[in-house]
């Protein structure tokens, strides 16, 4: 059994091998094209990605978005009102500041309950954020608009950016250690500041001291943001918005003046879950030993672990910790878990997401996890929790934990109510693969080019993976979906071209234009292994290899036809110019043709070589030709022979036959010692 994982570029992603197979695999959020490329599947072209709204495709995944006024419900589908308070729904507690004075220093400390999000940028840099950044349909809400407690802002926030720079200082996320934590006579300086976001990054840097032979020295940078907000309950008949606003600002500012002192002590920390951690801290001592991981990862097996969803890093106790009941984390690496939504304490320890609040995982079904309380796909409700209701006729509804149902469209209507599919409309007519129902004309549509619907009855076709597209319209299967890009790595000493969409069959009507130049004084030899082109078309899919592109230079190799035997030749010409083209009609797997470039000196072997007979009678032979890993070991040889001693001869003996090996050497020996 040849091991096809062990050669370069057979996967775009996962290689399996199996005896006599292999298969390729991708990751979450792309689909196999061509045996063994991997395209990202734009979700967004399957029914708009059951978004409610609008649907951005991303890379390897997708988003639903809101138009302005509305929000992202947890299920991250539907839009909800964006001052509409949802069953049991309590505000997210806010980030406080606190400033104290112990023996004449100032420490501050930010604690943050809720939307905090930690990301380590490198490894000398990190940004932290808390709270959520008030958003802009807020801010055009009349000033003597009274919102629910859940969304009770009352004009726009007040922001102040501020820099801060430690001396001697590396932006790492630490622990305080315990020593450091003593309260004795402690006195308040800012007490209880509410932030509604804040945002601080961390970067350091190594500055040269002057003169030659000093140690450069580290520096941090914190840029932090802030974002306060006014409360309705603080305007009074002494003082109105302009005058709180102003009250803010002063106090926004002391906190920042406050802040400042305590940074330049190195005596800010942030609180997540209970654990206090060093914003910046003195590079350890070496007695100390260094930290194995950095924030948010935890040691296993010798390796550095990311914690995972569902869990939260706990600097106290340098380990992953599930989320207790009534809280939640969707993101890796986290220094806390977010309250859930209803805020009741209820619920599993663990969860990984908002649905996950409700309590125990159901049920899985492609890629739709349901959790008890949440409502059954065909059901909705106005928070996506039960007491639920069914999809009335006419609508359907294919996930779980969804606030609507979708319309079929057209007056249709569903055969029975709880539908959970386009499929369960009752259409006019019954649509094929490679169409899709148009419910305005009541028509089956012909998938467009670029597209393919594998199903029955269905309301939309699946954008190609990618960069492919499909060579017609009414394409049934992702096989349809063909890369046009001509492959391959033209390189001074060895390279190879490979048919767009390799090994997968070309496209149609598709031209590819190769230049081999190689440096002086060297010449170009040339494998194909095999070669797939269909001889149906009266060559209308032809390879060719000449001078140049004037039909009339000389030509070195030409083929409009399927060859399962390898050949080698020496280029006829110091150049080459290569071109592929295939016609629309029958298609094939194509080609992968390696080269090497050689010093010309040794042409007169070269030549002899490839046209000896022997090198293609026996089938041991051939496949040392169709290897890869053998053409690349003969290749290595050729463009640099000083290479031969890398390998043993053992090594020769256990890579090639011994009559490849005998041939080899007859021809090498009359060509270095002609008369002997």
């Amino acid at each position: 059994d040849i091991d096809e994982c062990s050669f370069e570029r057979t996967c775009d992603h996962t290689c399996i091998n199996y005896p006599g197979s292999f298969e390729c695999l991708c990751h979450k959020g792309y689909t196999l094209y061509g045996l063994t490329h991997c395209g990202d599947i734009d979700e967004c072209s399957i029914s708009n990605g059951s978004c409610d709204d609008g649907c951005l495709n991303t890379m390897g995944s997708y988003e639903c978005v809101c138009p302005p006024g509305k929000k992202l419900h947890w299920n991250k589908k539907d839009c909800v009102e964006m001052v509409k308070c949802l069953p049991n729904a309590k505000p997210a507690p806010k980030a406080q500041l606190v400033c104290s004075k112990t023996g004449g220093i100032e420490s501050c400390f930010l604690s943050c309950p809720s939307n905090a999000l930690f990301v380590p940028d490198s490894e000398n840099s990190y940004t932290l954020s808390c709270g959520v950044p008030v958003q802009q349909a807020k801010a055009q809400q009349k000033r003597n608009a009274t919102l629910p407690s859940c969304a009770d802002s009352l004009a726009p926030p007040i922001k102040q950016k501020a820099r801060f720079k430690i001396k001697d200082a590396k932006c790492h996320l630490r622990p305080r250690s315990k020593e450091k934590t003593k309260d004795s006579g402690k006195q308040a300086v800012l007490d209880n500041c509410q932030v509604t976001f804040v945002n601080l990054k961390c970067d350091s840097s190594k500055k040269k001291r002057r003169g030659r032979k000093s140690p450069s020295k580290e520096v941090s940078h914190i840029t932090t943001e802030f974002e306060v907000e006014m409360k309705s309950e603080e305007v009074s008949d002494t003082c109105n918005i302009d005058c709180v606003r102003k009250r803010m600002e002063q106090k926004l500012q002391t906190a920042i003046k406050t802040l400042r002192k305590s940074i330049n002590k190195q005596q800010f920390y942030i609180q997540f879950s209970g654990t206090e951690y060093e914003v910046a801290q003195k590079p350890a001592k070496a007695t100390e030993g260094h930290e194995a991981c950095s924030t948010g990862q935890v040691l296993q097996d010798g390796k550095c672990v990311t914690c995972s969803t569902g869990t939260f890093y706990s600097g106290e106790h340098n380990q992953c910790v599930p989320c207790s009941p009534g809280t939640y984390q969707d993101t890796e690496g986290q220094l806390t878990c977010e309250p859930c939504p209803s805020n009741d304490g209820q619920g599993v320890a663990g969860a990984r997401n908002v649905s996950e609040c409700g309590g125990n995982r159901l049920t899985n079904t492609d890629d739709h996890f349901q959790f008890l309380g949440q409502c059954s796909p065909g059901h909705y409700s106005s928070d996506g929790f039960k007491p639920c209701r069914v999809c009335p006729l006419g609508t359907y509804q294919p996930e779980p934990g969804r606030t609507l149902c979708f319309p079929c469209g057209g007056g249709l209507v569903t055969k029975y109510e709880g539908a959970v599919s386009f499929q369960d409309c009752e259409t006019k007519v019954h649509c094929s693969p490679g169409h899709y129902y148009n419910s305005t004309t009541h028509r089956c549509i012909r998938c467009p080019v670029g597209t393919y619907q594998p199903e029955f009855g269905q309301n939309y076709c699946i954008t190609c993976p990618g960069n492919t597209s499909t060579d017609f319209d009414g394409s049934t299967n992702v096989t349809h979906c063909k890369n046009q890009h001509c492959g391959g790595e033209l390189g001074d000493y060895t390279g190879y071209i490979e048919s767009p969409n390799y090994p997968g069959d070309y496209p149609a009507n598709v031209e590819c234009i190769w230049n081999i130049n190689p440096p002086p004084k060297r010449r170009i030899l040339i494998v194909v292994p095999e070669i797939f082109l269909p001889i149906e078309d009266e060559c209308g899919d032809v390879l060719v290899m000449r001078k140049s592109a004037s039909p009339t230079s000389i030509t070195t190799y030409e083929t409009c036809q399927t060859y399962e035997r390898p050949i080698a030749f020496t280029s006829r010409s110091r150049k080459l110019w290569i071109q592929f083209k295939s016609n629309e009609g029958n298609s094939g797997k194509g080609f992968q043709v390696p080269y090497v470039t050689y010093d010309e000196d040794y042409q007169q072997l070269i030549e002899d070589i490839v046209r000896d007979g022997r090198l293609y009678a026996s089938e041991n032979h051939q496949e040392i030709l169709k290897d890869k890993k053998l053409i690349k070991a003969l290749f290595d040889v050729l463009a640099h022979p000083q290479n031969y001693f890398k390998y043993t001869a053992q090594e020769s003996k256990e890579m090639f036959p011994r009559s490849f090996i005998k041939l080899l050497r007859s021809k090498v020996s009359r060509f270095l010692r002609p008369y002997k």
